[in-house]
């Protein structure tokens, strides 16, 4: 592990709480990971940015992938994954999920989350979805999954007197003298019995702070999605990797060329009971593109409608589910059925325009099969991690399985093995440069045309150089007011802390680590898509790892296979800057 000494500009901490753990993030990660410990003991702190049934997972529509039906086999599970990772996958880390995911999901019924059922039988409704071979997504409320998830994670941890934070933006990692995790610094939000900014002390830090969608202009994520937990890991010198394969959903509800923010998503599950995507034309495009057609992984599907829309000058294209009839869509898809509707659209009478928009980070901080980062201490579980289970591109569905399995190992690792650190120490070093949360829509435009569903080397130079140009306007600014030199101080200026600006902040950071992986793979695989390296590489056929240099600047290289090297003690590989 390299100590950068790099943490964001804050008030020194006026407040503390002692924990054994601290778990960052309210989704079905966090939750379980907080569960888990809590029942093996462990004195437990929730950490959530807004309120507890507020996280990224609550949104998720479609279900939960598991081999839970007659003829399904976690083998054959484990193939649809490997094949959707296209080649970048972590076999071992797969094997984890989906032997340990059928069981996870019955003690997530245990827990109290409903799913459809029978109504004769109770046995429990799957579905399918892109890229699974077999009906095996569990779903509740027919396409509410994720908010049965969260209510029966919620109340679970309120029934366990679990204690929370909520309303509070997680800073940075406090380590001891030796660089051991000793907690956390954060910011409270609002009322509560605390506010403003402190400190949770404890040993064993938890991050599953879910995704960065918020990067780009259009994203199905919350506007909560900041990236706030691959930074905090990136400013402590923990490894992130595969932070270049961003997953574009296929088919999220077109509301115009200029629509912003969260945008409403129609679940693949919709596609799985039967829906076509269709052009202006009603011709079914995917027919031919690949044997599963519109049931293709995400990334195939994603291209497909985006090469469509180029060859006709398309803003979008139409996903066709009239034949459904409007009692199949009030009973299964109410959700997806009502935003449509909301935005004046009816499935039941007309086409949903459809166009891809930003979804899902396969890659994040870079753990082992026990959640483990390169950081002692800490841990990281859920859309923030990268624990090899994703590869080039998720499979449908497997990201509620990997929350649900990797936080429980994370919590039997974490009460096996207890630590007991120093005392925190704060770096010497001045902490870097605040943006202007103004910059932050600036940031998400540079990220859409440069480093989009289509990318090239070109457009990835001319996002680079954008976002090093709002990072050293931001420095420049900073040092005038310390009385150093000005540079031009023009452009982005060094905010006041505050959680605009430190969400600003992290999001430029994720940014240039993502654009600089994305420039690093020269080739396509997954959802990363090079149009001047339209083929697959095998000689690609490995991770890039990045980190944060105590310089500021960021180091990447490449990994000799395509398993991850360890995260334990050990001789840090040779970094290669690209």
């Amino acid at each position: 592990m390299t100590r950068t000494g790099i943490r964001l500009k804050a008030p020194a901490p006026g407040w503390t709480v002692d924990a054994d753990v601290v778990v960052v993030g309210s989704g079905v990660a966090g939750l379980t990971a907080a569960l888990r410990c809590t029942a093996a003991g462990l004195r437990t702190v929730v950490v959530t940015k807004a309120r507890l049934d507020d996280g990224s997972t609550r949104w998720a529509q479609g279900g939960i992938a598991a081999a839970l039906g007659d003829g399904d086999t976690p083998e054959q599970h484990l193939d649809d994954t490997l094949v959707a990772g296209a080649g970048l996958c972590d076999e071992e880390a797969v094997r984890a999920l989906v032997t340990e995911g059928p069981d996870a999901v019955r003690r997530l019924i245990d827990t109290g989350a409903l799913f459809d059922t029978d109504p004769e039988s109770g046995v429990i409704q799957l579905t399918r979805e892109g890229g699974h071979h077999r009906r095996r997504i569990a779903h509740a409320g027919g396409d509410a999954t994720g908010a049965e998830i969260s209510r029966a994670l919620v109340e679970a941890v309120r029934l366990a007197s679990v204690r929370t934070i909520e309303n509070a933006l997680v800073l940075d990692l406090l380590t001891d003298a030796d660089g051991r995790t000793a907690g956390v610094t954060l910011h409270v939000m609002g009322e509560g019995q605390h506010d403003g900014v402190g400190a949770v002390l404890a040993p064993a830090v938890v991050l599953a702070t879910g995704g960065m969608g918020q990067v780009f202009s259009a994203t199905t994520n919350p506007s909560v999605s900041t990236g706030d937990g691959v930074a905090l890991a990136l400013r402590a010198g923990a490894e992130v990797s595969d932070l270049e394969f961003v997953q574009f959903h296929p088919t999220v509800l077109f509301l115009g060329a200029d629509a912003e923010g969260q945008q409403p998503l129609v679940s693949e599950a919709v596609r799985g009971e039967g829906a076509h995507l269709v052009d202006a034309d009603g011709v079914r495009f995917m027919l031919g593109q690949h044997e599963l057609a519109e049931l293709a992984p995400r990334d195939i599907v994603a291209k497909g409608i985006m090469r469509r829309m180029r060859e006709q000058g398309a803003e979008h294209m139409y996903l066709d589910a009239r034949h459904f009839g409007a009692a199949m869509w009030e009973s299964r898809f109410p959700t997806i059925l009502a935003a449509c509707r909301s935005h004046g659209i009816d499935p039941v009478t007309d086409p949903i325009p459809v166009a891809p928009a930003a979804h899902y980070a396969s890659g994040g901080v870079r753990t082992d099969l026990h959640g483990r980062t390169t950081v002692p201490g800490l841990y990281a579980c859920g859309e923030v991690a990268c624990t090899g289970v994703h590869g080039a591109n998720r499979l449908a569905s497997n990201s509620l399985l990997e929350g649900l399995v990797f936080a429980e190992r994370i919590a039997e690792d974490i009460a096996a093995h207890p630590a007991s650190p120093g005392p925190a120490v704060r770096g010497e070093e001045a902490p870097g440069p605040l943006l202007d949360p103004a910059t932050r829509i600036e940031i998400q435009r540079i990220m859409t045309a440069g480093a989009g569903v289509l990318r090239s080397a070109e457009s990835l130079d001319h996002a680079a150089t954008a976002l090093e140009a709002l990072y050293r306007s931001a420095a420049a600014e900073a040092d005038h007011r310390d009385g150093g030199d000005t540079g031009d101080g023009d452009g982005a200026k060094d905010a006041e802390p505050g959680v605009d600006a430190w969400e600003a902040t992290n999001l430029l950071l994720v940014s240039r680590v993502l654009v600089a992986a994305a420039r690093a793979r020269e080739e396509t695989r997954g959802c990363h898509w090079r149009e001047d390296r339209p083929d697959r590489d095998d000689d690609w056929r490995r991770h890039l790892v990045v980190r944060l240099t105590p310089d500021r600047t960021l180091a990447v290289h490449r990994t000799a296979t395509a398993s991850f090297p360890p995260v334990g003690p050990g001789p840090v590989p040779a970094q290669r800057e690209q």
